[in-house]
């Protein structure tokens, strides 16, 4: 078993200035991990789809742990508008990654795939079993199928080259710093503007779309950077691993808990004619508290009072806050 040695190893977090990954390096330091062995490389400093700019960061800063976090995502209109491009990205940095964690004898891989891989119809709760029976949702499909081959290749390269990795399926992650650009938001970013805005605005309606039947399970961002730290510390094999809340919530009930946040008394309505995305998302944990003891802390409705707290308080530096609503605002993915 090769456990995280917070005081000796070098870190290397894909995606560490994103959403999750900006919570994962701030866990990380709190923990011991000094800066210079922290290192989360910007787009702008390493295209991690190109091979040659994957090998160069492996040769400089000479990881003993990465996790992936990295990712093309967005939500249904988003994956609807580049379905070829959400796959290959996504493939192409996980191989760029993994094959040089190979050549340089990285210790640990740690995996960040997507509940977007579970099959349409899989039965409910998702069970880590579940992921090869069928076809994934055909709207997200070409980004779920990326990130899920990739954890066959690590696999492979497990039974092949002794590569230690593990990876984890998190659900709908939200909180701070979140994505609230309407054009790409996921549904919890997306409902919180919405709802804020509509209060600043002095509007008495809010639309979101589709039904309001589809149902998701949401996972507080500090709870997700736990989860990930507490598996990659325990966890030398690619047998995937659920993290989630635990808690199924229908996106009516989601709208009504920001309302509810927000101070919002007015009226939701529902675009029927938009899609409501796959009709359920709701995983098993059974794995995850067995093996390795972890389960989530932060109830749903404290996790949306604290993002909508801290929406107020940093409206004037989220990207984009002030533009006008788009027609894809507030979509389920």
């Amino acid at each position: 078993m090769s456990h995280l040695n917070f005081e000796h190893d070098r870190i290397l977090v894909t995606g560490g200035h994103g959403f999750l990954g900006t919570q994962l390096c701030q866990t990380l330091r709190d923990r011991g991990v000094t800066a210079d062995r922290l290192y989360a490389p910007t787009h702008a400093e390493v295209e991690l789809t190109d091979e040659a700019q994957v090998a160069s960061m492996y040769q400089r800063f000479k990881p003993d742990v990465i996790f992936h976090l990295a990712a093309e995502v967005g939500g249904i209109g988003a994956n609807q508008a580049h379905p070829g491009r959400f796959f290959y990205a996504n493939f192409a940095m996980g191989i760029h990654l993994i094959e040089q964690a190979r050549i340089h004898g990285l210790r640990k891989f740690v995996h960040c795939g997507t509940v977007c891989a579970y099959p349409e119809n899989a039965t409910r709760p998702f069970t880590e079993d579940q992921f090869w029976n069928s076809y994934p949702a055909p709207i997200t499909a070409p980004y779920g199928i990326a990130k899920l081959s990739l954890g066959v290749m690590l696999d492979g390269y497990r039974r092949e080259y002794g590569l230690q990795s593990c990876m984890l399926i998190p659900v709908n992650l939200y909180g701070p710093n979140d994505n609230f650009d309407l054009q790409t938001a996921h549904v919890m970013p997306a409902l919180i503007r919405k709802f804020l805005h509509a209060i600043e605005r002095g509007e008495d309606t809010v639309s979101v779309w589709g039904s309001g039947k589809a149902s998701r399970e949401f996972l507080y961002v500090t709870d997700a950077a736990d989860g990930l730290i507490h598996t990659a510390d325990r966890v030398d094999e690619t047998t995937p691993i659920n993290l989630g809340s635990g808690r199924e919530t229908p996106i009516k009930e989601l709208a009504e808990i920001i309302a509810d946040a927000t101070g919002f008394k007015g009226q939701i309505t529902w675009d029927h004619d938009k899609p409501d995305g796959q009709p359920r998302r709701c995983l098993s944990m059974e794995r995850a508290h067995e093996q390795l003891g972890w389960s989530a802390r932060v109830p749903l409705e404290q996790g949306v009072e604290q993002t909508v707290a801290w929406c107020k308080a940093n409206q004037g530096d989220i990207r984009g806050w002030g533009r006008a609503d788009s027609p894809a605002s507030a979509k389920v993915s």
